[in-house]
């Protein structure tokens, strides 16, 4: 058969949708790039914000109306089966952790609700581009009371240690030069199985080859119990000096609502070691802004933290009702009041990220050419992930030489250095 897959979500979920891709193809099945091409349709889902989610309900019925085989996948199937399965009902399922079903599921002629956990968990063994991204975990430890995803991904599952260094050198001979290593709360990885991040990383970096390692998001109270080991990791060539920590709130008021584990001053304490020991570090982080429970004040130190630990990079999200979590259940801030907010913590992080990139400008910098972009441009990645336009290359998996001439809060632009 010839499916189409379309993803939506994370890089887990990206990920996902690429174990997919493998196991058909094993099957004898193609994967093609139009859903007019396709006998079977995919839909991958997320379900993390509310307007995903209404995204999601309309992406579906789009895609029914098309008549074809529909499969759908992912978050949604596994936090909402009873939503799906009405708004699809001719539909077959498989949930976010029952991805070793999706052959099953396209080659059967009836209906098939796959929604249990996989006996087996597979690495991904197709890629596109220059980027592999491996998943080395599913689920997380953590319990966070706004979080509809802990209910999709409902138990942590380690990969282990071998198959993912086996996907690793799989990706790297087949030309991959950046290998996201990709879960939930890439920290937690091996508490399930007696193993840690650090140690699957000196592993895969027993691999030799021209690669760099982006490690994914971790929780702020699991990189504190192994934040030396991941300082001494960060200091090999091929691991990008690149942290995704989110803080989520810069209130401990609020941080305690929502359950997290930790307080701003112990997460200001730890991105001041991260500093002090790799200076080039580039900290990204997560904002819920509009929370239960932000009044101004918590807004306001929110803001006090942004300008203080001046993120390169951080997702913000106005926080949206998720059904059956605790969260949900609180007093709510009202809406106007959280798109108000929305639009003043917007602006303080441009003008923050802004003043970090335009300190690049004038410099010259190293950069691993990673993906093409818009109007024949290339994208190039700083030893430390940020991203580098640069329009006089065409080739990637290169590293360049290039002079940094203009910066955004969002990126930089730069020069080929012949």
């Amino acid at each position: 058969m010839k499916v189409y897959i379309e993803t939506y979500g994370c890089a887990l979920n990206k990920g996902d949708s690429y174990i997919m891709m493998t196991l058909l193809k094993e099957s004898g099945h193609e994967i093609v790039e139009n859903y007019s091409q396709a006998d079977a349709i995919i839909l991958n889902t997320c379900a993390v914000r509310l307007e995903t989610e209404e995204r999601m309900k309309q992406r579906i019925k789009e895609l029914r109306k098309i008549g074809k085989k529909l499969v759908i996948a992912g978050c949604l199937v596994s936090s909402e089966p009873a939503l799906v399965m009405n708004l699809a009902p001719e539909s077959s399922l498989v949930g976010a952790q029952s991805v070793d079903k999706i052959v099953e599921a396209v080659e059967s002629p009836t209906r098939r609700i796959f929604l249990e956990d996989s006996k087996e968990l597979i690495t991904p063994r197709v890629f596109e581009g220059k980027i592999s991204i491996i998943p080395i975990a599913d689920g997380c430890a953590g319990d966070c009371n706004f979080c509809i995803t802990k209910l999709a991904r409902k138990k942590l599952r380690s990969y282990p240690p071998r198959s993912i260094v086996n996907a690793v050198k799989e990706a790297i001979t087949n030309g991959a030069v950046e290998i996201e290593l990709t879960a939930q709360d890439t920290a937690a990885y091996g508490l399930d199985i007696n193993y840690s991040l650090p140690e699957l990383i000196k592993d895969v970096l027993e691999i030799e080859g021209n690669y760099m390692i982006r490690i994914g998001m971790m929780t702020p109270e699991l990189a504190m119990k192994e934040i030396d080991d991941i300082i001494e990791i960060m200091k090999d060539r091929r691991v990008y000096k690149f942290l995704h920590l989110p803080v989520q709130s810069g209130d401990d008021r609020v941080l305690k609502l929502m359950n997290r584990k930790y307080t701003v001053d112990e997460y200001k304490q730890l991105i001041k070691e991260i500093r002090n020991k790799i200076p080039l570090v580039n900290i990204t982080t997560d904002i819920i802004i509009g929370h239960p429970g932000e009044d101004e004040e918590a807004f306001n130190n929110t803001l006090g933290l942004i300008k203080e630990l001046k993120f390169e990079r951080i997702h913000l999200a106005m926080y949206s009702i998720r059904p059956n979590t605790k969260s949900a259940l609180m007093p709510q801030v009202p809406d106007p009041v959280k798109k108000e907010r929305m639009r003043i913590a917007n602006k303080v992080y441009e003008d923050v990220a802004y003043s970090v990139h335009s300190e690049y400008i004038g410099s010259n910098s190293l950069v691993i050419t990673t993906e093409y972009g818009k109007k024949g441009s290339i994208i190039g990645r700083t030893i430390n992930y940020i991203p580098v336009i640069v329009k006089d290359y065409n080739k990637l998996g290169d590293w360049i030489n290039v002079k940094i001439t203009e910066a955004s809060f969002f990126d930089l632009r730069g020069q080929l250095i012949q």
